[in-house]
């Protein structure tokens, strides 16, 4: 895409988000541009991990393009998640912040992300968004099997192994089952190298 297209583009959406006051999530975004035009992004595959990638990645190229030119006009501004893009009025000092560095912004209004990323480099990608998925997941799980909330630091979880521990050990009348889970749960918990 060119400049002009890329500018087109991002008057197309500012055209949706001002229908839409609440915002959209990008899903709702896509689905609101697709209404309007069908072309707009080509057909986005779901089973084609980079055609997905390349749609989001034009799409959010675009927005941030769009919050560019819409700070300039001093009086609006993009909210840019996946979760919610949304149009803004601007407020002091506002423009400032936003003009600090921000990692994201940078890595989607450079097109050479778009051009260099293979299929390959998508799948590496979400194989490693799964992986912290899946780290998270059992987080809460071994937090659960603690009995901790969240925010429990290293003594936490280490006071709370112990009483646990001592609690369900097999020679004070636990089970055995309900030990593992607990060794399991603090061993994730406080790594390798946690010494319990």
């Amino acid at each position: 895409m060119d400049t002009q297209a890329i500018e087109q583009f991002g008057q197309r959406l500012l055209a949706i988000l001002q229908r839409h006051p609440q915002g959209l999530s990008e899903h709702g975004l896509l689905q609101a541009l697709r209404e309007t035009d069908e072309d707009a992004l080509g057909s986005a595959r779901l089973d084609d991990s980079l055609n997905l990638f390349q749609t989001h990645f034009i799409l959010f190229h675009a927005l941030y393009r769009l919050r560019e030119r819409l700070l300039t006009g001093g009086d609006e501004t993009l909210w840019i998640h996946v979760l919610r893009i949304q149009l803004l009025p601007l407020e002091e000092n506002a423009a400032q912040a936003l003009g600090g560095h921000d990692p994201l912004r940078d890595y989607y209004l450079d097109w050479s992300n778009l051009e260099q990323t293979s299929a390959a480099d998508v799948e590496a990608m979400l194989g490693r968004f799964w992986q912290r998925y899946l780290r998270q997941d059992q987080r809460v799980e071994a937090l659960r099997v603690l009995e901790l909330d969240a925010d429990a630091d290293v003594t936490a979880i280490r006071d709370q192994y112990r009483r646990l521990a001592m609690r369900h050990h097999p020679d004070r009348g636990g089970d055995t089952a309900t030990l593992q889970a607990i060794n399991e749960a603090a061993a994730l918990l406080l790594g390798k190298g946690g010494s319990r």
